[in-house]
């Protein structure tokens, strides 16, 4: 069961809130300020707090920097609530280091997938941090096991991916070889490939599964992804390039990628690397719009994108593997 403190100094909004999130199971826990909030935690440590900004004495911002100085509760995600449209707003939240906004008055389905998917994405963040402290001297064993077995969850979530992220692991490293690449770098970029769509255990899996065309609106939210994996990644610190793959595979060597807009060089190796290894395995697989594309048209899509979509020496480093390797590419190790 998720705990949520909601903290407004309205009492209609904290009814409101209470009733949709209950409805779906949910323990809420109702605050009229920031500092019974700051009272409550002494004693309470809930999943996810829902942080009005707008409260007199103690407004929501106010409230955040405090929380942050405290550490047994500096940790709890925040989604700031709000009724106006200020990007300066917006901006100081983020930089507090708050998780998301949520729009006053409330959309239920909003409301509650935001919080769902905020408490399953810290959650997923402090196993996997936990993880990697438990097992450092074992990256190279029970470590890569469990990234593994993460990244088979999130292909789950896609009918027609599935084992999608082990083989762009498998694509990269052998890219990684070819470049000349220590043991121990192609570990690290093995596992920038098997997360490298973590993101993507933050969207709607309706969408991720449509059959026909997306929506301008369920197209942004897949394009979100990027920037979902590198938030939960970036936070284990013992691995800090492990969020690489995740934010910028989607970057294209032409600068008109997303979600930075890098060009060429700016874009890290590895991720240049996962991204020319996610698009051979992209056309390789079935897909919910299109089936398997025929190899000739492969090899031709990838010449075609080298120097605007992928850098040109690892576009031939891939069509290389793929003349080296032409039945057993997609094999298991």
């Amino acid at each position: 069961m998720y705990w949520v403190a909601v903290v407004d100094d309205d009492m209609t909004n904290l009814k409101m809130a209470g009733t949709i999130l209950s409805r779906q199971n949910m323990r809420v826990t109702a605050l009229k300020s920031g500092q019974s909030l700051l009272k409550y935690l002494e004693t309470n440590l809930p999943d996810l707090i829902l942080l009005d900004i707008r409260m007199p004495e103690m407004d929501g911002f106010e409230t955040m920097r405090i929380l942050k100085t405290r550490p047994v509760v500096s940790d709890i995600p925040v989604i700031f609530l709000t009724a106006d449209d200020h990007q300066a707003s917006e901006t100081t939240g983020l930089s507090l280091g708050a998780m998301d906004f949520i729009k006053k008055p409330f959309v239920p389905e909003v409301l509650v997938l935001r919080v769902q998917h905020t408490i399953e994405l810290v959650r997923l963040q402090r196993s996997l941090s936990n993880e990697v402290k438990k097992k450092t001297k074992e990256v190279e064993g029970l470590s890569i096991h469990v990234v593994q077995t993460l990244a088979e969850a999130i292909d789950a979530k896609d009918a027609y991916t599935n084992g999608h992220s082990g083989r762009v692991a498998r694509y990269a490293r052998e890219i990684g070889r070819k470049l000349g690449y220590p043991e121990e770098r192609l570990t690290e970029i093995f596992m920038m490939g098997l997360l490298h769509d973590v993101g993507k255990i933050g969207i709607p899996d309706a969408i991720i599964n449509k059959p026909g065309r997306l929506t301008d609106e369920e197209y942004a939210q897949i394009r979100n992804h990027p920037e979902l994996g590198d938030r939960i990644l970036k936070r284990i610190k013992e691995m800090p390039k492990l969020s690489v793959g995740a934010r910028w595979h989607h970057e294209r060597y032409d600068g008109k990628g997303y979600p930075d807009g890098l060009k060429g060089k700016e874009i890290l190796e590895e991720a240049r690397i996962i991204a020319v290894a996610d698009a051979y395995d992209a056309m390789t697989s079935k897909r919910s719009y299109r089936d398997i594309l025929p190899p000739e048209r492969v090899r031709q899509e990838i010449e075609n994108g080298k120097g605007t979509q992928f850098d040109p020496v690892l576009a031939d480093i891939m069509l290389q593997i793929m003349e080296e390797h032409p039945e057993d590419l997609l094999k298991d190790d």
